[in-house]
């Protein structure tokens, strides 16, 4: 039963996809274009903003703490719970990342955005408001492979499963061997 758990999880990771604006590379490929981003944004001085939902803003408030704290880079989720529903109220739910980018990020900051299932529209609206910022966009999704997230980054990573386990635990994974190898790849050791 744990056994078969665990390969699971593991075939869905070896069959997660990523693409750059649209051009499909192997997961190291895709590791290093993210990891290079981090990087550059860190050296340029731009923060680096998480956004998701439920579970994906567990791992996005765990993502920052750890970037920030382990990684040296400026770092922050975009989940505190009074600033969401001030927002949610005063302009509508799917507005509580999107106003938080247009207040907050600057051309040049990155944005991460998590949603297993690549359909929230406030994910969706961070993104584009990012977008309007000159940002770089990482989007993590699953699910169906028509999401529309998975459309909308300049890298994608798409997990291809409908458990949210897996999409979840597949982007905490990713998310943090990219910590774990930013300082090989700084290094020119991968």
């Amino acid at each position: 039963m744990f056994l078969e758990y665990i390969q699971n999880l593991q075939r869905v990771l070896q069959e997660t996809v990523v693409d750059k604006n649209g051009v499909f590379m192997d997961a190291d490929q895709g590791l290093k274009e993210y990891i290079s981003q981090l990087i550059a944004a860190h050296d340029r001085g731009n923060h680096i903003f998480f956004i998701g939902n439920g579970g994906s803003a567990g791992i996005c408030t765990h993502s920052a703490n750890d970037y920030s704290k382990n990684g040296g880079m400026r770092s922050l989720a975009l989940h505190d719970g009074a600033v969401l529903t001030c927002l949610g109220n005063d302009f509508g739910f799917e507005f509580i990342f999107s106003k938080q980018i247009e207040f907050h990020a600057r051309e040049g900051d990155i944005l991460i955005a998590i949603s297993s299932s690549g359909r929230s529209a406030d994910i969706l609206r961070g993104v584009e408001a990012a977008k309007v910022k000159g940002m770089y966009v990482c989007t993590f999704s699953g699910f169906s492979n028509e999401n529309p997230l998975r459309k909308t980054g300049d890298l994608n990573w798409y997990v291809p499963s409908g458990e949210y386990g897996f999409v979840e635990m597949a982007h905490q994974i990713i998310i943090h061997c990219a910590l774990d190898r930013k300082d090989a790849l700084s290094r020119n050791n991968i």
